[in-house]
Parts: C-alpha cells; sequence; structure tokens
C-alpha cells in the first residue's frame, strides 16, 4: 500500500514522508493527478491559512480529485490544517467554504490561555477505535494551531482541551482526520500512523480493492 501524500505546496511535506517512513509505511509526494485518481489511501497535509490553502487546491484542480476518491470510499487523512479544510466552511479572516466532507465550522479559538496552540497536549478518548490501538489515554501529541473545528461529537475519536475542547482526532466513513502533526508526536505519532496504516488495509479487505 503506498499513501499518496498530496502536494499542493502548503506544509512541510518532507518532515510528514519521513513520520510515514518511521511508521513502516511507504508513501509518495505528487502534484501529478494520474496518480491521486488512482490512490487508495490519500493524505491532505497542510501548515498555514484556510483561504490560501483552499485557493491552491483550487488552481491545482485539485478539489475534483479529492470529492472523487472519497465519494468513491477510498480513505482520506487530514493533518492540522489539512484537517480543518475537510470541514464545510471556516471564519478564518473572513468566512471561507471547505471540502464539505465533515459536517461543521472552522472558528478561531478564543478561550485559549495562549494563541497560538503550540506544544504538547493530552488526548482524551470519546470512542473505541483501531486508530487508537497501543495508544495510552492521556497520551501527549503535537499541536500548532490558532483555529479548530467546531463539530458533531458523533465524529470525535479523540480530543484535546486548550481552553476550548478540540477535536484532535476526528472520523467519519472513510474520512480522517487529524488536528496535530503525528510526524511531530515522537512515538504516539508513529504509532497513530501504523494503526492508520493498518486501518486501511483492513477498509480494503472489508471493502475491496477499490
Amino acid at each position: 500500500m503506498i499513501h499518496v501524500i498530496l502536494d499542493y505546496g502548503v506544509g512541510n511535506l518532507a518532515s510528514l514522508q519521513s513520520g510515514f517512513e518511521r511508521a513502516g509505511l511507504e508513501s509518495i509526494i505528487t502534484q501529478d493527478p494520474s496518480i491521486i485518481e488512482k490512490a487508495t489511501s490519500l493524505v491532505l497535509p497542510g501548515v498555514g491559512a484556510f483561504e490560501p490553502a483552499m485557493k491552491r487546491l483550487n488552481e491545482k484542480n485539485f478539489i475534483p480529485l479529492l470529492k472523487a476518491h472519497v465519494k468513491a470510499g477510498k480513505p482520506l487523512l487530514g493533518i492540522c490544517l489539512g484537517m480543518q479544510l475537510l470541514y464545510e466552511t471556516s471564519l478564518e479572516h473572513g468566512t471561507h467554504q471547505g471540502l464539505g466532507f465533515l459536517k461543521g465550522t472552522v472558528e478561531p479559538l478564543v478561550k485559549a490561555p495562549k494563541i497560538p496552540h503550540m506544544g504538547w497536549n493530552n488526548l482524551t478518548f470519546h470512542t473505541t477505535s483501531p486508530l487508537l490501538l497501543g495508544i495510552l489515554i492521556e497520551s501527549y501529541v503535537y499541536f500548532v494551531h490558532s483555529y479548530y473545528a467546531v463539530s458533531t461529537q458523533d465524529d470525535w475519536v479523540a480530543t484535546t482541551t486548550h481552553g476550548e475542547i478540540i477535536p484532535a482526532i476526528v472520523a467519519h466513513k472513510n474520512v480522517i482526520g487529524m488536528q496535530f502533526h503525528p510526524e511531530k508526536s515522537a512515538r504516539v505519532g508513529e504509532q497513530l500512523l501504523k494503526n492508520y496504516g493498518r486501518w486501511i488495509d483492513e477498509y480494503h479487505s472489508v471493502n475491496g480493492s477499490i
């Protein structure tokens, strides 16, 4: 299984790919539409602001590819800003439309003791999920963000608290989001990526090769 990391000019792609390698997962960074179309596991990274990121996706004509991927039932993982892009709208410097794969709005952290939320915070589990296999309750992961998803709790796998309750891991059918950086989260992040890889394998064994 090769995990396709979408290169749209937003994010530290080399660091993310190194994180996948440490987790024992093969990955490729690409802008090639033909590779993206055939991907069975697509990863949407992102660092920075919501509107410019959506603009870059649109300029690269990646939005139809992402929508076709999800509609086909193939797994998609959004990381940090990439997770925020999965939602319907963002209120970051105006109101902007997102990809709409998850229900909710990306809003500013207003009750946080420090903004941006930068550093290690622990996870509170909300459900039993294969994504959490081998992860201890209250494990720490590394966050860097000033906005968070206000969303339905039905999609929450794990949250953290930084003034607000922040969805940290979300999942809805074949769409997964991680607000933190698993590639910067030491052994916990490595285990989470391993779990994602196992979940992909199990998902395709149940749903067949798509």
